[in-house]
């Protein structure tokens, strides 16, 4: 897999460089839903993306945020799982907190991950049963979540344009007391991967594979948890592209107990 994640690398900082350029600019907006904006930046990289995996890696499937899915690529054994650009929202206010996400899924499974954050030439990348790591400046360090298991100790990273009441409650109900917000779902978890958050929560429908591709790999490398609120594992290339059932990213001390504490929570939200 050395060859896939040097590969992977290079991308996402040439994906970097495109989102850069936008970036020194106003770039367009165009919205795909409600709340749900995308830009040129998002388009441009995406196309860089699926040309260059398509061209090196022609025998596996990729999704793409931005690209419409083939239905080839469920018979696919290796799928290339991608977004552009995570934090877009953060992007189009001029903020930093956005980032290139490339995951590889074999067989379902996350399998590689790399997330690059171009504004701080920040990258954090993992292949199974490799270590995840953080390079910076030509610098490169082994990444390692916090053993922190006291609650009251713990840090939540919380997203900085969306409240949810039931994450709200469920920290309460945890005891969790510090929390730190980001835009980009891929640099909350590697927060968790650099030992400065312990967990993230997203307990709805609105998180999708590339999402949670890349950011899983890198997490359970660095060895952190990430399941769905039930504590089942993510799969990915399936035919449903949202993880339907929400997200809990950890250091892994307590999951049992938040996904308990998650689903009562639930339950008593439904």
């Amino acid at each position: 897999m050395e060859k896939e994640l040097n590969i992977a690398k290079e991308l996402a900082m040439r994906a970097g460089d495109i989102l850069l350029e936008h970036y020194a600019r106003n770039t367009s907006v165009d919205w795909k839903g409600q709340n749900d904006p995308v830009t040129a930046a998002d388009r441009a990289v995406s196309e860089l993306l699926v040309r260059e995996l398509k061209r090196l890696f022609p025998d596996d499937g990729i999704l793409s945020e931005e690209a419409r899915p083939a239905p080839a690529r469920l018979s696919k054994s290796r799928v290339w799982i991608i977004d552009p650009m995570d934090g877009t929202r953060e992007f189009i206010d001029h903020r930093v907190e956005f980032a290139v996400m490339i995951g590889l899924a074999i067989f379902g499974k996350a399998s590689l991950g790399v997330i690059y954050q171009p504004i701080s030439e920040k990258m954090y990348y993992a292949v199974s049963g490799m270590g995840a790591f953080l390079e910076r400046c030509g610098v490169t360090t082994r990444l390692h979540v916090s053993p922190e298991s006291d609650p009251a100790l713990m840090t939540i990273a919380l997203s900085r344009s969306h409240n949810s009441p039931q994450v709200d409650f469920i920290r309460d109900r945890l005891g969790i007391k510090g929390e730190i917000r980001s835009g980009s779902i891929g640099l909350k978890v590697g927060m968790i991967c650099e030992g400065l958050a312990h967990l993230y929560l997203h307990t709805g429908k609105r998180t999708y594979q590339w999402d949670s591709c890349a950011s899983e790999a890198i997490l359970h490398e660095a060895g952190g948890l990430m399941t769905n609120v039930y504590g089942d594992p993510l799969r990915y290339n399936t035919s449903e592209l949202r993880n339907l059932h929400g997200i809990i990213a950890s250091n892994g001390q307590l999951h049992d107990r938040i996904v308990e504490v998650t689903k009562c929570v639930l339950a008593g939200f439904i």
